[in-house]
């Protein structure tokens, strides 16, 4: 493994940017050390230097980075840290020079070709020496010129492939954000223009239509950019509630293994996906409309994953819609307002063609809230015998598990799945962030049953993952991620 660490790429990660008590910004946790944090930094330099971004030609992900930097956050020992490296980095694919260079003019002229990776991935690098990370999304991701360029035989859509590959680069991106590594900032952008723009429809084009004189007033009728105090507040959960109940979107059939359904999802219901999230108010306070976002994805995968009450169904696709909301703040920090409005708006509208590409699950809010065991999970396996001088008494559950979240991240850093962590981690900073949400917060929302929903929500679906993934650190084996999606069940509860 190379040792030799490029302070300029890899840095000691720090926080970025000014906190914001309205936008979910993660902190790492206890546990953190001078060992642990040299160990990432070898990983990180490592993978950088040795892979390509995808492991094979099926366009499957490199995670490596992401494992490494969410069990280095959760506090893990550098043992866990290089173990995990050394599993994920069996099977990468090296990296390979490409057929030429990539420079300021001729960076649009080979996007979706991951032969061009590394010629892209020195690009951004060189870029990220002069211009901020505030700079690098304005000027290649959200901008007109890098979305639509009038008349042009191909389109950029770069918003459009941000988006792409189960919302990949925007992981990738946003770890490289959160932790201020212009390394990991630079491959998450090379990532991003290598993919293939398929999805058009979850980004059209008015979307990034700069608010100029001419535009203002259709921008501000169809995208949101004021506040005006007689438009109602439509929440994200209503938009939720109109797609779980429109018949015309249940009707996409389970597509068979290792097929990339989504293209086909978007070409049949992008239009109507849209529709929905053009009536979703963004004026005023967007920053709490990402929260909004941060709950919808949970529901869906936490309450949607529990419709079966023999076992829950910890969907693979699902699941990626959690991880990548942790980064939409941090995605959402670093541009300005109108490209704010397009982000959250064609995010949303991603995340909801997955939910429908799974099959549309009908959400059973009052049963999952109404189980009494979910909101306290309890690690398998002997226990410790408390002493009889323990709070609140020897026989009591909560001596021996007095804070839930303890022996989930305790067996989570200890999992060899290389997604469960990114997960727990989510759920966690969600939980750090709305667990004193008490029920009726949404009641005012047209979802049904949305009156229940509280903040338990984050530690239930922690521990139903982690029951269906297996407490490996406590015994069990380990489990896998479902792939099956929702098309067998019932249309309706």
């Amino acid at each position: 493994m190379t040792t030799v660490i490029d302070d300029n790429l890899f840095p000691v990660p720090s926080r970025h940017g000014a906190p914001n008590r309205d936008l979910v910004l993660p902190k790492s946790r206890p546990g953190v050390s001078v060992a642990s944090t040299t160990t990432l930094r070898e990983v990180l330099t490592d993978n950088h230097t040795r892979w390509h971004i995808f492991f094979n030609d099926k366009g499957f992900h490199n995670h490596t980075a992401h494992a490494a930097l969410t069990l280095w956050a959760l506090g893990a020992d550098p043992a866990i840290v290089k173990a995990s490296y050394e599993e994920n980095s069996s099977y990468q694919r090296p990296a390979f020079e490409s057929p030429g260079p990539i420079t300021i003019t001729t960076w649009k002229d080979h996007l979706g070709d991951e032969t061009y990776y590394q010629a892209y991935l020195r690009f951004f690098e060189a870029e990220l020496k002069t211009k901020s990370f505030s700079k690098m999304f304005d000027e290649y991701i959200f901008s007109p010129d890098a979305n639509y360029i009038k008349g042009a035989e191909r389109q950029p859509e770069m918003a459009t492939r941000f988006l792409e590959g189960l919302l990949h680069p925007m992981i990738h991106i946003g770890f490289g954000v959160e932790f201020t590594l212009p390394g990991i900032f630079a491959e998450g952008f090379a990532q991003t223009v290598v993919h293939k723009s398929t999805s058009s429809k979850v980004a059209p084009s008015r979307w990034f239509e700069l608010p100029s004189a001419g535009l203002v007033s259709r921008f501000t009728e169809v995208v949101g950019f004021t506040n005006k105090g007689s438009t109602p507040d439509i929440h994200a959960f209503s938009i939720l509630a109109r797609v779980l109940k429109d018949p015309e979107l249940g009707g996409f059939k389970k597509p068979p293994p290792q097929v990339n359904f989504f293209p086909e999802l978007i070409e049949t219901y992008g239009d109507a996906i849209v529709k929905y999230v053009d009536q979703w108010t963004l004026d005023g306070n967007l920053e709490k409309k990402v929260q909004e976002l941060l709950w919808v994805n949970t529901l869906l995968y936490g309450v949607g994953g529990a419709v079966n009450k023999e076992q829950f169904n910890a969907d693979f696709f699902l699941m990626h819609i959690v991880t990548s909301s942790l980064f939409l703040s941090e995605v959402f920090a670093e541009v300005p307002r109108y490209s704010q409005v397009a982000l959250l708006r064609s995010y949303f509208a991603a995340c909801l063609g997955w939910f429908i590409g799974r099959g549309r699950p009908q959400l059973d809010i009052a049963g999952f809230f109404s189980d009494p065991d979910t909101a306290r999970p309890s690690a398998p396996g002997p226990h410790p015998t408390p002493h009889e001088g323990v709070n609140p008494s020897p026989s009591a559950p909560e001596a021996v598990t007095p804070n839930g979240w303890l022996p989930i991240i305790q067996s989570t850093l200890a999992h060899p799945d290389d997604h469960l962590p990114k997960l727990q981690r989510s759920l966690s900073e969600y939980a750090i962030h709305f667990g004193l949400t008490p029920a009726g917060t949404f009641k005012n929302t047209e979802l049904k049953d949305a009156e229940l929903i509280d903040g338990t929500l984050f530690i239930r679906a922690a521990g139903l993952t982690l029951s269906r993934l297996g407490w490996v650190r406590e015994g069990q084996a380990p489990g896998a991620w479902d792939m099956s999606g929702f098309f067998d069940l019932p249309s309706k509860l």
